[in-house]
C-alpha cells in the first residue's frame, strides 16, 4: 500500500484566524471539507492530493498526512504504540527525518521528551527491521514525522510540507516588522478587491502585501519560489508527479492587462527591499513603486479600486501619542484622495483606528504573532454611491 495514493485523513493547520479563507482555497482546489476548527481544517486526500495542497495553499501552515490514531497515558505508550508500525515503508534507509509535535498531556512537562520518544520508537524499528539507523535531526530539510498529543488521545502524521507553508519563499530581505506572507494572503482575500482594479498599498515597507496582491491577481502560486518538501523524502515518492504538478502551476499564470499595483514608503531603504522582493517573485514588473509620504501616493481617479494601509500600532504611550496624528492624517488621506475606492486598514490598536474618523463598514478578525487584529473596511463614496464599481459581497 502507498501512501501517495491511499487516502487518509488530512489535517491542513493555518495561523489563528485564517481558517475561513484556507477553507475557501481548499474548495477551490476541488477537495471537500470534512471538518473545520480554529487553526486549520480536516479532509481525506492521498499524499499526491497532498503535493497539490502544498504547492497551491496561500494561507496553510502544514499538511499533515494521518497514519495512526491510538491513546497514550505518557511517554512509555507513545514508544510502544509507535515502536510497531512499519516505518520500513516510510523511511528510506538512507533517509533523514525529523520530529515536530503539539502537545498537553499532563504526565511530560517538556515536549521534547515526546519528540524523543517518538524518535526512539521509530528508529529501534528500522534498526530492527532493516539492520540500519536513519539519521536525524531538527532541521526540517528531509522526511518529518508530527506527533499532536492531548491529554490521552494521540495521533501521528507524516508531514508532508516541513518547513512552514505561512512563509512563501520569495522574501529574501524581511524588513521591519514584516507581516506573514500568509497573513497578507488572507486579508487580501477578504477585501473586496476584484484583482483587476489599481490596488493602492501605501506604507508598504518590505512590500509582502504590494507582492501577495500581484501573485494572487496573476494566480502565481507559492508553490514556484519552494523546491523542497518533506513528501519528497518519502519511499514511493515520484518526481514525475511532482513535476506535473508543478508545470500546471506555470502554466495557470494569467496576465491583467491594465493591473496598477501602486506601493509607497518613506523610506528609501524600504522601498530598494520591496523592489529586490518584488524581483525575486517574479512581479517586480507590476508593482509602481515610489518613495514618499503616504499622502502623497497617486490613487487613480474613477477607478474604484482599493486602498490597504498596514501602519504602526504603538507599544509605548510615546509612539501612541505620535502615531494618533498619523492615523488622522490617514483617514484624511482616505477621505480627500479615495473616493469611489474601498479603503482598508490592518491594525492591531482599535484606539488609534478611531483618529482615523470614518466609521468602518466591516471588521474582519486576524491575529499576527500575539496581537489581536482587524482588517478595517471603510466604503469610500466619491459624491454618490452608484459610483460602486467592485463587488459588495
Amino acid at each position: 500500500m502507498s501512501l501517495y495514493t491511499t487516502k487518509s485523513a488530512v489535517t491542513i493547520t493555518c495561523n489563528k484566524r485564517l481558517t475561513p479563507h484556507l477553507e475557501q482555497e481548499i474548495k477551490e482546489l476541488g477537495f471537500t471539507i470534512e471538518d473545520t476548527f480554529v487553526t486549520g481544517v480536516r479532509i481525506f486526500a492521498s499524499i499526491n492530493e497532498c503535493m497539490r495542497l502544498n504547492l497551491n495553499l496561500r494561507c496553510a501552515s502544514q499538511v499533515l498526512y494521518s497514519l495512526k490514531q491510538f491513546e497514550a497515558r505518557d511517554a512509555d505508550e507513545i514508544y510502544s504504540n509507535l515502536n510497531t508500525y512499519p516505518w520500513e515503508n516510510i523511511i528510506p534507509q538512507d533517509g533523514y527525518f525529523s520530529i515536530t509535535s503539539n502537545v498537553q498531556n499532563d504526565s511530560i512537562n517538556n515536549g521534547m521528551f515526546a519528540n524523543l520518544r517518538v524518535k526512539d520508537a521509530v528508529i529501534d524499528r528500522l534498526r530492527d527491521k532493516t539492520g540500519t539507523r536513519p539519521s536525524t535531526g531538527a532541521e526540517l530539510s528531509g522526511g518529518v514525522i508530527h506527533l499532536f498529543w492531548k491529554n490521552e488521545n494521540a495521533e501521528v502524521f507524516v508531514d508532508t510540507s516541513g518547513d512552514s507553508l505561512a512563509r512563501h519563499g520569495y522574501r529574501k530581505i524581511p524588513g521591519r516588522a514584516p507581516m506573514l506572507e500568509a497573513l497578507a494572503a488572507a486579508t487580501i482575500l477578504a477585501s473586496r478587491w476584484d484583482r483587476k482594479s489599481p490596488f493602492i498599498n501605501p506604507m508598504c515597507g518590505s512590500g509582502t502585501v504590494a507582492i501577495e496582491a500581484a501573485l494572487i491577481a496573476t494566480n502565481r502560486r507559492p508553490g514556484l519560489f519552494r523546491e523542497n518538501y518533506a513528501f519528497k523524502h518519502l519511499r514511493g515518492y515520484d518526481e514525475k508527479i511532482y513535476q506535473q504538478e508543478r508545470s500546471l502551476l506555470e502554466n495557470q499564470v494569467v496576465k491583467v492587462p491594465g493591473l496598477r499595483i501602486i506601493a509607497s514608503d518613506l523610506s528609501e531603504e524600504a522601498i530598494e527591499n520591496a523592489h529586490k522582493n518584488a524581483i525575486a517573485a517574479g512581479v517586480a514588473e507590476l508593482i509602481e513603486f515610489y518613495e514618499g509620504d503616504f499622502a502623497d501616493t497617486e490613487v487613480p481617479e474613477g477607478a474604484a479600486g482599493v486602498v490597504y494601509m498596514n501602519p504602526e500600532y504603538g507599544l509605548r504611550l510615546g509612539e501612541i501619542e505620535a502615531l494618533e496624528e498619523t492615523y488622522g492624517r490617514i483617514g484624511d488621506f482616505l477621505k480627500q484622495k479615495c473616493g469611489g475606492y474601498y479603503g482598508y486598514i490592518f491594525t492591531g490598536n482599535l484606539d488609534l483606528a478611531k483618529k482615523i474618523g470614518l466609521k468602518a463598514k466591516r471588521r474582519i478578525e486576524f491575529y499576527t504573532s500575539t496581537i489581536d487584529c482587524r482588517l478595517l473596511e471603510y466604503e469610500l463614496y466619491a459624491g454618490t454611491r452608484d459610483v460602486r464599481k467592485l463587488p459588495t459581497a
